[in-house]
């Protein structure tokens, strides 16, 4: 005897597919993603006016700052200038005493020149600086652009408008008694150079 068969048919769960959890088909995905990232690049652009005000407030930054760095550049000319003729001064008084003789500084006032004398400061017109290569201080030397001498005086006589003037110094360390002023556009430097050590004393022009 045979004995009827019964059929069983359990319901299948239908999954989406993988790589989308939502189900949604692949193009539904795409449209949601890409209109998401575009939400995103949205909110973190700039508008045009949002990039004017930034280049207005950073032109306006560097026009504030402007005199401060022309000041700046300034005080480094006239820095160097002061640099250069303590430099000569104490190359000259050092050749003095070593070579137990007399050397002279020059200065050509009328081209901003000044140097050791004898250690080609150079003809008229002709500008550079010469270092010695053992003390590592400056032997002949151009005052920087902006830069001039305003007095040149030697025992008391200015020679600033002379084409040339020379500063001596003797062996046992003493000099010449001079003061020179330098101008710029910013504050005026003093170089008092005293008579009984050779050496030079910076100072305000009102000291």
């Amino acid at each position: 005897m045979k004995l009827p068969i019964a059929k069983c048919l359990l319901p299948i769960e239908q999954r989406p597919p993988a790589g989308h959890p939502s189900g949604n088909p692949p193009s539904a995905v795409l449209l949601r993603r890409t209109g998401r990232q575009s939400a995103i690049a949205n909110d973190f652009a700039f508008t045009l006016i949002e990039i004017m005000i930034v280049v207005g407030i950073i032109g306006l930054i560097a026009a504030m700052g402007a005199p401060s760095i022309g000041k700046a550049f300034q005080k480094e000319g006239m820095r160097k200038a002061v640099s250069d003729v303590q430099d000569v001064f104490f190359s000259a008084r050092e050749q003095a005493i070593v070579g137990n003789k007399q050397v002279a500084v020059i200065f050509y006032p009328r081209e901003n020149r000044f140097g050791v004398e004898g250690t080609a400061v150079g003809g008229p017109g002709e500008a550079g600086s010469v270092i010695n290569v053992h003390s590592g201080k400056t032997l002949v030397a151009s005052l920087p652009p902006g830069v001039q001498f305003g007095m040149l005086e030697i025992f008391r006589q200015d020679y600033v408008q002379s084409p040339f003037a020379k500063i001596f110094f003797n062996a046992d360390g003493t000099s010449d008694e001079a003061v020179i002023v330098l101008l710029s556009k910013g504050r005026p430097e003093k170089i008092t150079l005293e008579y009984a050590t050779g050496m030079p004393v910076i100072s305000s022009v009102d000291q």
